[in-house]
């Protein structure tokens, strides 16, 4: 039987092996980030003169801009294995013992939305990261036993998109919290360059510009704008890109001049027209749109606050005059 906390493996296999190759293998590939490709550096080559795994790393910030992928360069260049747990898999103390006890000296345990993971579970992890042991409980009542059970020494890798949802004595134990940024369009650039190179697309400098610029910021969008660029092309383009076919397969997939999603203008509309640019709830903005709130929260409303669209305030949610301008609607005296 398989470990419950640990992630199954992806069922596709080509779309593993294009999620791989697109992948940088080293800190040297890696695009972007480039403080905390240094301060990740320093930290596994101290380690490696010291021949000792790493400290801790706890990698926070926005979703695809690059967690996972450090995770996996951290344990390739410290030439460590790498174990991929997440958060929501591990629901009880019990799943994280059994991860916890079967890993080898120095391998690096990834766990991803570590934010998300069992009060009970955590307080078992404040041990394992500072002394590499753990308790574990046999019996029930009174006639229940601690029996300390010692770990091989091991590097965590958390990421979490939620810090502040961190409990402080876990945050307290990680040697290392990296704060991952958007990206500019110039990186991200640089990141379809490389990305199209890898699946075979050839793009000239305004076709790579056109689609960092619709990204968000964000490599992973940026890689999965470039997959449909490719799939209109195959079909629809024999097999030539051009900068108006790569609009037009953008604009299929509801893809605005500026990133904004069918999604994000649905929160746009009805911030703007249903509720006359708030102030307004999340949750009943949520509503509103169809979708759940934590959703709103976390992938549609980071954006629309970075390029200046919503506010927040103590009473809710407010459109900005640019967010009148997206949507082509008079803005009112008092907006912000």
């Amino acid at each position: 039987m398989s470990d419950p906390a640990v992630s199954p493996e992806p069922q596709d296999e080509t779309e593993l092996a294009v999620e791989g190759a697109l992948r940088p293998q080293s800190l040297g590939e890696f695009v972007g980030q480039q403080k905390v490709r240094g301060q990740l550096q320093l930290l596994l080559d101290a380690a490696a003169m010291q021949d000792r795994p790493a400290d801790h790393i706890l990698l926070a910030g926005p979703p695809g801009l690059g967690k996972t992928t450090l995770a996996m360069i951290v344990a390739h260049e410290a030439g460590r294995p790498l174990r991929m747990s997440s958060g929501p898999a591990i629901q009880h103390a019990g799943d994280l013992a059994a991860v916890l006890s079967s890993l080898t000296p120095g391998e690096v345990l990834f766990i991803d939305e570590i934010h998300r993971m069992a009060r009970a579970a955590e307080e078992m992890l404040y041990l394992a990261m500072e002394d590499f042991r753990i308790d574990i409980m046999v019996g029930k009542g009174a006639g229940a036993t601690s029996i300390p059970l010692d770990l091989a020494p091991f590097t965590l890798v958390g990421a979490t998109t939620r810090s502040g949802l961190l409990p402080n004595p876990l945050r307290d134990r990680f040697g290392f919290t990296a704060h991952l940024e958007y990206y500019e369009s110039e990186e991200l650039e640089r990141v379809v360059e490389r990305s199209a190179s890898v699946i075979g697309i050839d793009l000239d400098a305004d076709e790579r510009s056109e689609i960092a610029r619709r990204s968000r910021g964000t490599p992973r969008i940026a890689n999965r704008l470039l997959r449909r660029v490719r799939d209109w092309t195959l079909v629809h383009g024999g097999g030539e890109v051009s900068l108006s076919g790569v609009r037009s397969a953008l604009e299929l997939y509801d893809v605005d001049a500026i990133g904004l999603d069918r999604l994000d203008r649905a929160v746009l509309d009805a911030l703007v027209q249903r509720f006359r640019g708030g102030p307004v709830g999340l949750s009943t903005l949520a509503v509103a749109v169809g979708e759940e709130a934590d959703t709103v929260e976390s992938v549609v409303e980071p954006y629309l606050v970075r390029i200046g669209f919503m506010g927040r305030t103590p009473r809710g949610r407010v459109a900005t005059p640019y967010a009148y301008a997206h949507l082509g609607v008079p803005a009112p005296a008092d907006a912000i």
